[in-house]
This record gives structure tokens, C-alpha cells and sequence, in this order.
């Protein structure tokens, strides 16, 4: 009797497995198991990503704003690079000027260059 009705249901279409799971739910309650694990997989997935926060940036400099020279001796002295050096990296905008920084001397830096009128991403 069992592999009938497994047959059974091997063989239903489409359409007549919505009917299933449409008469399951209104009449004994019983909701797929699929959907409703999907769901709240979902759910979870998106609380544990607004929970985790991130904690290693990447400083990305925009703009330099009206300050251009301020901007290159703030690299300079960041980077630790000749002063050509941050001055290729001012030109060519964007430019990646620290990675894997924590996030509090991320925004220490990001203040520094917002402070001289340039313009950075924190990534």
C-alpha cells in the first residue's frame, strides 16, 4: 500500500501537487515542510547579517575635494609612500589607500581626510 501511494505521488503534476498542499493545509493544517524551512531560513540569514557587523576596512579616497596638496601630505604620512607616490594615488581617484584596517583607526583616518574637504569610503 506504502509504495503505491509513494508511486502515487512520484507521478503527480504540478498543478495537482499545489491541489495537495493547498487541501494538506486547509484541512489538517499540515504545511509543506520545504516552504516553511525556506522561510525561516531566510529569516535567520537576514538577523545574523544585520547582527554581524563588520570589523576590517579598506580606505577608498573619492574625492580630495579643494584641498588637493592636504590630501597628498595626509597620504603620504598614512601610507608611508614618497610623496609621487601619493600623488599617483590622489590623481587617480578611486584609490585604495589602506586595507585590512580595524574599524576604529578606519574611522579615525576617515575623519582626518573629511576634516581637510576630501571625500572616503570605507570598505
Amino acid at each position: 500500500m506504502i509504495e503505491k501511494l509513494a508511486e502515487q505521488l512520484v507521478n503527480l503534476t504540478v498543478k495537482q501537487v499545489g491541489e495537495l498542499a493547498t487541501l494538506l493545509k486547509k484541512e489538517y493544517g499540515i504545511e509543506p515542510y520545504s516552504s516553511v524551512k525556506s522561510e525561516d531560513f531566510s529569516n535567520k540569514k537576514e538577523k545574523i547579517l544585520e547582527k554581524k557587523e563588520k570589523s576590517i576596512f579598506n580606505i577608498i579616497l573619492k574625492s580630495s575635494g579643494n584641498s588637493k596638496l592636504s590630501v597628498v601630505k595626509l597620504v603620504k604620512e598614512i601610507t608611508g609612500k614618497g610623496l609621487k607616490e601619493s600623488k599617483n594615488l590622489v590623481d587617480n581617484i578611486p584609490s585604495v589607500l589602506k586595507e585590512s584596517i580595524n574599524k576604529k583607526e578606519a574611522e579615525d583616518l576617515k575623519n582626518k581626510f573629511e576634516e581637510i574637504g576630501a571625500e572616503i569610503e570605507l570598505k
